[in-house]
């Protein structure tokens, strides 16, 4: 029997130990990059612009990745990676601290529906057109679908964990979030305020709550109109967030099921089926809600880890703005965006339909 030489042992250790610093040093890189990230997006200019630093993460990272990448030693790739996939699903399930259901089960039913329709008809009217229509790939079409459907940004790293999609995508779906968000921030409470909209102040809520991208939006668009459309959307929009669970155990269930068709219509008897993607994160997300919903853990405690989150979210979207490519991007580009635009046209109109219909039937 033979045994390796103690000098190939000391190879062998020496080659392991410069991944192990190069992957450390990756994921320091990716922290202080999202502190400067942090920093500017507290700037007032930006902040009153409803910009998370989330999204100045992602395209600042993106910046970064295509003209200044090759100044970054090969061996911090590692961590930059580690960075945008499994930090990134960590940061998602600690998500759930931020929603309780007693917050919920303040707008009850009407709040339910309306969120349950809008995500499901969302979701649905994005893939099928951002496939059919614009001809994007499916990864692309559902993240960009997810993130108008759910809660922006973060629904787009989510449905990234489990669909395994590549940093252009995603980064192309963040670009709808930011446009359309950002947009809807500043054109519906005009709207409101012109009188087209005809709705109480419960409309309001639900129609801001249940149609904004972002959490952060949904307050900016509705503390122009009072405080008490602020907490009914801010719950609502809190709800769209609670569907995150249900949204991927579906997905993953799906994934599995495609896999097995495909191979099976390969002829591929004896090979190994998918194992069921089930994301552990979203179950995770589940059960933090429930420990908020406890009130268990001092406030001053779950605003700490919510910041942290916060930060840990920033850094996985700026390291997924550095994976990111624009060659890859400019070639759906154009098409992910038009996909975009035909759901905010749908989120507007079919939003208020759903709106002014809960409104009838909920009296």
């Amino acid at each position: 029997m033979s045994t390796a030489s103690p000098s190939a042992s000391a190879s062998t250790l020496a080659h392991k130990a410069p991944s192990t610093r190069g992957q450390l040093n990756g994921i320091l890189f990716v922290a202080l990059f999202a502190a400067a990230v942090t920093r500017i997006s507290s700037l007032p200019f930006i902040a009153g612009l409803g910009m998370s630093p989330l999204i100045i993460g992602i395209v600042a990272g993106a910046l970064y990745g295509n003209a200044l990448r090759d100044g970054m030693p090969e061996s911090w790739a590692a961590g930059v990676n580690f960075s945008a996939r499994k930090l990134l699903r960590i940061a998602v399930a600690f998500f759930g601290l931020r929603v309780s259901l007693q917050e919920i089960a303040q707008v009850g039913l009407p709040g339910l529906v309306e969120s349950v329709l809008i995500v499901v008809s969302t979701l649905a009217i994005g893939t099928w057109a951002g496939m059919k229509l614009m001809k994007l790939d499916r990864d692309t079409a559902m993240l960009t679908a997810a993130g108008s459907a759910i809660c922006g940004a973060a629904a787009v790293l989510a449905f990234e964990s489990t669909l395994q999609s590549k940093p252009h995508q995603s980064a192309m779906a963040v670009g709808s979030v930011v446009l359309f968000g950002t947009l809807s921030m500043f054109l519906y409470p005009v709207l409101y305020h012109a009188g087209w909209l005809h709705l109480d102040t419960r409309g309001v809520g639900l129609f801001f709550g249940g149609t904004i991208h972002e959490v952060a939006q949904v307050v900016g668009a509705a503390s122009n109109v009072s405080p008490e459309a602020t907490h009914i959307a801010t719950i609502v929009k809190m709800t769209r967030v609670m569907l995150l669970v249900p949204v991927l155990l579906s997905l993953g269930v799906w994934l599995n099921r495609s896999a097995r068709g495909a191979a099976a219509s390969k002829g591929a008897a004896g090979t190994t089926t998918r194992k069921l993607a089930v994301p552990w994160f979203a179950l995770g997300f589940l059960a933090l809600v429930v420990v908020n919903s406890m009130h268990v853990l001092p406030q001053a405690a779950t605003h700490t880890l919510n910041t942290l989150d916060t930060f840990a979210l920033t850094m996985a979207m700026t390291a997924l703005g550095i994976e990111t490519r624009i060659s890859q991007v400019r070639q759906a580009g154009p098409r992910a965006l038009t996909t975009g635009l035909i759901l905010y046209v749908w989120l507007i109109g079919g939003g208020l339909g759903i709106t002014w219909a809960v409104e009838r039937f909920f009296g």
